[in-house]
């Protein structure tokens, strides 16, 4: 039923803690799920500083960005700039590069207050690494959700329970949040054995669940096995996030790179100690520079 348990390790970014989930040293990814981040929960006082973090370069990859509380300002080198609040998801798919910054806009750092969400990266598959960067915000009607018995699910992505949210993926894979209140038993999307997703896990965001006979808490990713159809109960209020997908192949991540090949990311790193890659308009006035 259950394959692995993976506990979050705690970093710190500078004033902020995240933690840690994935890349894990015997679990690289779940389907194309190669970094998964849980941010807080954090409460930051008035003036303190907040979500700081300098413009930096991503290649062959996608990252979601989705809050439970809080406001994160996204600026990149495409031109966009796009507050995301709860409920909402940025998606930006890096391809050939991308370079952008994530922040704490200055009313919000005045007044401060909580922070504390997921962020993901997506692999992308074979034929797709190099694609032309972009950008896409969605808010709440592009994500379908349910409602029902102490339940509340959202779609965060791709395809699950007959529903598809509207953000654009590259690959197979599924996103689900749940709020859970106690007592509340759901189950995740099939498995392989039920025509669902090869490869699935369950985050623990907030609160405790019981799985297959055992107690997970905050901060555990429980990784199912293939064909494990498990039902989840809410020993107290909860927030889960369930993931899954299928495999695209063996991916190298260095830094901020994501690649299929040493060569891709050698290329990325000459780039970005060089110079070569834009920083955006509205935020070029530093960055995070090449790790030693």
């Amino acid at each position: 039923m259950i394959e692995m348990v993976i506990d979050a390790r705690r970093k710190d970014l500078g004033g902020f803690e995240v933690g840690r989930v994935l890349p894990f040293p015997t679990r690289r990814m779940i389907g194309p799920f190669i970094f998964l981040d849980q941010m807080g929960p954090a409460e930051f006082a008035p003036g303190a500083d907040a979500i700081n973090v300098r413009p930096h370069p991503h290649i062959g990859l996608s990252t979601l960005t989705y809050l439970f509380e809080g406001e994160i300002m996204h600026r990149d080198n495409l031109g966009v700039t796009q507050a995301i609040r709860p409920g909402e998801v940025n998606w930006m798919t890096a391809g050939k590069g991308i370079v952008h910054s994530e922040r704490t806009d200055p009313l919000k750092k005045s007044t401060g207050g909580p922070m504390h969400g997921m962020q993901a990266w997506i692999a992308l598959p074979d034929g797709a690494e190099d694609i032309d960067p972009s950008f896409d915000h969605h808010g709440e009607d592009d994500l379908p959700a349910y409602e029902n018995g102490g339940l509340f699910a959202r779609l965060v992505a791709g395809e699950a329970y007959g529903a598809a949210a509207k953000v654009k993926t590259s690959s197979p894979l599924f996103y689900v949040h749940w709020e859970m209140q106690e007592g509340v038993r759901t189950a995740p999307p099939p498995g392989k054995g039920s025509g669902g997703m090869s490869e699935r896990a369950l985050f623990v965001a907030k609160g405790s669940i019981e799985v297959a006979d055992r107690t997970f808490h905050a901060g555990q990713m429980i990784v199912l096995e293939p064909h494990a159809e498990p039902t989840v109960k809410a020993l107290e209020g909860s927030t889960v996030m369930a993931l899954g997908g299928e495999p695209i192949g063996e991916r190298l991540i260095w830094w901020n790179f994501v690649a299929s090949s040493q060569a891709r990311i050698d290329a990325a790193k000459a780039d970005w100690k060089a110079g070569r890659m834009a920083l955006p308009h509205e935020d070029d006035l530093e960055f995070i520079p090449l790790p030693e």
